[in-house]
């Protein structure tokens, strides 16, 4: 499979996540009102999907090990298209919430089996670079999404964004059929059975930098998913923004992302995806202490649009530094080290913003949330990664005795 194919189909299948999260954000608050619900159970939806697209990974990342990666991913794809469809015909929030979880568990084969097919095919450096690649394709979807639920909200609801979602997910499954050839040679896949997935997930949660980066990761997580789950009702509710207002904004905030990613792509070789990784971290926890310090002294609309901004591209450009740190041990179990890697990230956050959403959807619990979440992973990525990743060759090859 050429890199141009590779970096395409891949891009796509990661798109899973931001996807079922973004394309139906501008209609989360007439989501509340239609339910008659209060805006934080209109979040859990979201909080439901990103769970279950953390648990499923446990699930979708050691069946590839096991299996191959494109079965797997092909009946994850399928059940996701099923799922959206189940969605759109809840009668109630409880099974929305329902629905919306099951959908999250088949779309995290996406995600997660998307992560060990680039790691089948590359690592070190390269690896990190065509990690920002598919953050380029990928990327588009939050971009994209919002602009397009925007519009969508001008002449149906959200369970017609749940229709689309559902032709998106056959047109994916025709994708993976026709598009991805399977990466992990049968010789290196592992027997199955407890003992052995126990074998796997025992040597990845041995390895320092594995946890490290997994430690700052979920704490990534939190600040990502306060930003995600509470932008709407900050944007449109406290500052007066329409639908489609928020989602130019939101769409502004994907470009920065994609951007950092780019940039990380452009430096990393010369600066090794450890410094890159580092530099992200901190940044990402300067650019929420001005966001909360904007926010407390109420600065503004503008002010607000802009620490946002820059919270995204600094995530970008640590994000796929840090993905490669994490897998740079774990070449054949590639599955389960993305799946417990992205497990952590897509479940601490769900459950712990929506907590803190509790006291409000404000601007300042939105930025305290997201600042506090930024310091710790930060002083993580300093105090652990960073020592951790000592002696990690810039172009690590999956032979490392961590695999024996």
């Amino acid at each position: 499979m050429s890199v141009l194919r590779a970096m395409l189909v891949l891009g796509v299948l990661e798109a899973f996540g931001p996807l079922s999260m973004d394309v139906y954000m501008p209609q989360l608050p007439h989501l509340a009102r239609g339910f008659d619900v209060p805006d934080s159970l209109a979040q859990a939806t979201m909080s439901a999907c990103m769970i279950g697209l953390g648990l499923g990974q446990l699930i979708a990342g050691p069946l590839s090990d096991r299996f191959g990666r494109r079965r797997p991913l092909v009946i994850g794809v399928a059940a996701f298209a099923v799922l959206s469809g189940a969605c759109a015909v809840a009668p109630s929030i409880q099974i929305l919430l329902v629905a919306r979880f099951l959908q999250g568990v088949a779309g995290s084969a996406g995600l997660v089996i998307s992560m060990a097919v680039a790691r089948d095919m590359f690592s070190g450096v390269e690896l990190s670079r065509m990690l920002s690649m598919l953050a380029l394709v990928s990327g588009s979807a939050p971009v994209v999404a919002p602009l397009i639920g925007g519009q969508l909200a001008l002449f149906m609801d959200w369970r017609g964004v749940f229709w689309v979602l559902t032709g998106v997910g056959v047109a994916l499954v025709a994708l993976v059929l026709f598009g991805l050839p399977e990466t992990l040679a049968a010789g290196v896949r592992h027997s199955g059975g407890f003992v052995e997935l126990r074998r796997h997930m025992a040597a990845v949660l041995r390895d320092r930098l594995f946890v490290a980066v997994l430690v700052v990761g979920a704490t990534s997580g939190i600040g990502f998913f306060a930003y995600l789950s509470m932008s709407s009702f900050v944007l449109e509710q406290e500052f007066g923004l329409t639908p489609q207002q928020f989602s130019f904004v939101f769409a502004a905030n994907a470009v920065a992302n994609i951007v950092g990613g780019q940039l990380s792509r452009l430096i990393v070789a010369r600066m090794t995806p450890q410094r890159v990784y580092l530099l992200g971290a901190l940044a990402t926890a300067t650019a929420t202490v001005a966001l909360f310090v904007w926010a407390l002294v109420g600065a503004g609309l503008g002010a607000i649009v802009v620490a946002l901004v820059l919270f995204m591209f600094c995530v970008g450009l640590s994000g796929p530094n840090g993905t490669t740190l994490a897998l740079t041990h774990h070449g054949s179990r590639a599955g389960t080290a993305a799946a417990v890697m992205g497990m952590s990230s897509f479940v601490v956050g769900p459950i712990v913003a929506p907590l803190i959403s509790s006291w409000g959807t404000t601007a300042v619990v939105m930025a305290a949330t997201m600042a506090a979440a930024s310091i710790v992973g930060a002083t993580v990525a300093w105090f652990a990664v960073r020592p951790a990743a000592r002696g990690v060759a810039a172009d690590a090859t999956p032979a490392s005795p961590a695999e024996a």
